[in-house]
């Protein structure tokens, strides 16, 4: 009867000390320009952090950016109460993360799309290239023009990154393809800016593009509604974007964001948080394309069978994309 006693009682501290364990973290999450809704990069972040919600109970607080100058304001603000871990959403939040990091030692951080300093930080990074590589296959196996398009946002080495992954699947589906590329612009407004980047598509339309790829954040909203609008084919990017237009999306980049901004909860909530650099690939099941019942007629099976047979190739070392980042060239 002691035994059992003392096996009950053990049994609920452990459960006691895994509840106080979880109530311990105080998570939040900082939206980038483009809003948690943008249907792409900020919207997967989203849904990780309502995932986690979802299965824990625990809640979160959130803060969408709206002009520069939030940024460290707002991490520090959310720092100063105690939060933690708090995920900064976007390359672009780099300085006001290494800043308050640097000031709150024994809060935890996290960083998606970039590398920041501090030794209470994760920084996530995903090799989009790899994706873009797939969905650029299937851009060049779909196209009937024999033209194909991509339209980035922010014109920063991230997005060529997107932009040469991708123009390198093209090439290596359709060697004599005939490949262009717009940005949006050069300020962090590009990224949500639909009705410009509409535009750009429209103008690729017009010079025969049939498939046209975005990473451009809110942006691509516009960019696949020309496309529908002028019966081609968009490739949307980051979150799966195939229900937007059924028919006339070919597939979506996923960019797992949300799995990542959900491990940061989870490592946290179970004592298992670690700093330093993550790059997650195809794989580590951190990027991919979306099939789904919105575009699985639109994939033959000649087309699955080639751009599988190349996602295992590059997993295996056999194909290796060329990363832009690493040197601000693209070779295709």
């Amino acid at each position: 009867m002691k035994h059992l006693l003392a096996a009950l009682l053990a049994a609920s501290a452990s459960l006691a000390g895994a509840h106080a364990q979880a109530a311990e973290i105080k998570p939040a999450v900082i939206f980038d320009l483009g809003g948690k809704f943008d249907k792409s990069f900020n919207e997967s972040a989203f849904n990780g952090a309502e995932r986690f919600k979802a299965e824990t109970g625990t809640a979160y607080r959130e803060f969408e950016i709206q002009n520069e100058s939030q940024r460290e304001q707002v991490l520090r603000r959310f720092a100063r109460d105690g939060n933690t871990p708090i995920i900064a959403v976007g390359f672009a939040q780099q300085a006001a993360v290494e800043a308050v990091s640097k000031d709150y030692p024994k809060l935890q951080f996290a960083i998606i799309d970039t590398v920041a300093k501090g030794d209470n930080v994760r920084s996530i990074l995903f090799r989009e290239e790899e994706g873009s590589y797939l969905v650029g296959m299937l851009a060049g196996l779909k196209s009937q023009s024999g033209t194909v398009g991509f339209v980035g946002g922010m014109d920063i080495p991230l997005i060529r990154n997107f932009a040469c992954g991708y123009k390198g699947g093209v090439m290596a589906a359709k060697k004599d393809a005939k490949y262009l590329e717009n940005m949006t612009g050069t300020t962090a407004a590009a990224w949500n800016d639909p009705v410009r980047g509409g535009e750009l598509a429209r103008s690729q339309i017009d010079q025969g593009a049939d498939v046209i790829f975005h990473a451009a954040g809110a942006t691509g909203v516009g960019v696949l509604q020309a496309a529908a609008d002028a019966g081609k084919f968009g490739i949307g990017v980051d979150s799966n974007q195939n229900m937007l237009h059924p028919g006339h999306v070919l597939t979506s980049m996923v960019k797992r964001v949300d799995n990542a901004v959900y491990q940061a909860f989870a490592d946290a909530a179970g004592d298992k948080w670690t700093s330093g650099t993550q790059t997650l690939g195809l794989k580590e099941d951190g990027v991919g394309y979306a099939v789904d019942d919105n575009n699985r007629s639109l994939l033959t099976p000649e087309m699955t069978a080639a751009v599988e047979k190349a996602k295992a190739d590059i997993v295996a070392g056999a194909i290796k994309v060329h990363n832009y980042t690493t040197d601000n060239t693209c070779p295709y």
